[in-house]
């Protein structure tokens, strides 16, 4: 068997494995740190199937102010990470997000979210029907009795880009990316000593990192943890619609059960069934009558100019959904010295990762979080079965 050792082990090397190994080395550089990934082209992880995007529109403060940070780092990432990333832009595209209510009750919580995020930074602002028809004259608001948007900070970016930029430049920096699959955990006491693989290798580490998406709660079940994590799928669409081409359009959440935002001349549409449940983790099936049955027919109501639309291309991307609350959970989990998760991110992953990514490099080194405190968001609300509720989950 072939053994090594690092000072801290990554299991999962998506983007938030990827920015935690790229924060590792920036704070601490000459650290040995080891990231094993199963897949390098990253085919069938959240972070290549996300549909890549960024928001301010939280109702929790840690998670408005974690996006913050991440939407800064996006938009000047090729400065904050250097030539070694080899990404010269992440292409944000500032369109904002258009959250739709549909009833008074709605309006208020809007309102009140609202004056919330401004508070720590941001620009949403609340308009009424009339408003939102004279800014967006091409949708339908009759249903619709507010809407918040952002004017900066909120829209999408490059999602491959910020993964291989904060892969190359941790490589850069010394850190070493393997290829290989975890099948187990050596345990003894409180802590994890290393991880098994399934090329033949033992690992050895002073700390280790579940930042598997889906995969993390068999690897957190290694180490004699039950996390309440599941793979929840997601159908997204692909659709041109001829009559209605809005390239300025924000990205939409509307009251009815759909998002879409404008893409490349058409747009990406999708929804969550009614039905929605666990799916097993080889399901990549595409649910084709999302389209036609839940989707199209809300699209037709929003805005006319979807009379004609057609499904392009289609894809399944897996959520690693967080049953208790949907909040991701990031900390040393209770009762293990040295073992750490970064996941359950129900979404919300790609555009947190730079500021969790830092956060776990801080706690991992430091014991504690020395720039935002992302405590709220820590394993021992699921230990005690106290969710952290977030309002604004897409």
């Amino acid at each position: 068997m072939d053994r090594t050792h690092s000072d801290v082990v990554i299991i999962g090397g998506a983007v938030t494995g990827a920015a935690t190994a790229w924060w590792l080395m920036k704070l601490s550089p000459g650290l040995k740190v080891t990231v094993i990934e199963k897949d390098p082209t990253y085919a069938q992880s959240a972070t290549a199937l996300s549909v890549a995007s960024v928001r301010l529109q939280f109702s929790n403060p840690v998670n408005v102010e974690i996006s913050r940070f991440g939407a800064a780092f996006i938009r000047d990432f090729a400065e904050r990470i250097g030539p070694e990333g080899g990404v010269p832009t992440l292409g944000l595209k500032e369109n904002g997000y258009l959250f739709l209510s549909g009833t008074e009750e709605g309006a208020r919580t809007l309102e009140d979210l609202a004056a919330m995020q401004r508070g720590l930074g941001a620009t949403t602002e609340v308009l009424g029907p009339d408003a939102l028809a004279r800014r967006f004259p091409w949708m339908r608001f009759d249903d619709v009795t507010a809407g918040s948007i952002g004017s900066r900070d909120e829209g999408w970016f490059d999602n491959m880009g910020l993964l291989h930029g904060f892969r190359n430049a941790a490589r850069a920096m010394g850190a070493v990316f393997l290829t290989d699959r975890v099948t187990g955990l050596v345990c003894a006491g409180d802590r994890v000593l290393a991880a098994l693989t399934e090329g033949g290798r033992r690992i050895e580490g002073g700390a280790f990192l579940c930042s598997a998406g889906t995969g993390s709660t068999a690897i957190c079940a290694m180490a004699g943890i039950a996390l309440p994590v599941e793979p929840r799928k997601r159908t997204v669409f692909v659709v041109d619609a001829p009559n209605a081409r809005h390239p300025e359009a924000p990205l939409i959440i509307d009251h009815s059960g759909i998002y879409l935002r404008p893409e490349h001349g058409a747009w990406i549409a999708a929804t969550v069934p009614d039905d929605d449940g666990p799916c097993d983790p080889g399901d990549w099936e595409p649910d084709h009558e999302q389209f036609e049955e839940l989707i199209w027919p809300k699209l037709y109501n929003r805005a006319e100019g979807f009379d004609a639309a057609k499904v392009l291309r289609l894809w399944v991307g897996h959520y690693d959904y967080n049953t208790l609350d949907q909040n991701a959970i990031l900390g040393r989990w209770p009762g293990h010295a040295n073992f750490h998760v970064a996941a359950g991110f129900s979404g919300h992953g790609l555009q947190q990762s730079p500021a969790v990514g830092r956060g776990m490099a801080e706690l991992i080194l430091h014991g504690g979080y020395r720039s935002l405190d992302l405590s709220p968001l820590g394993p021992e609300r699921v230990l005690e079965g106290r969710p952290f509720l977030e309002k604004a989950i897409v």
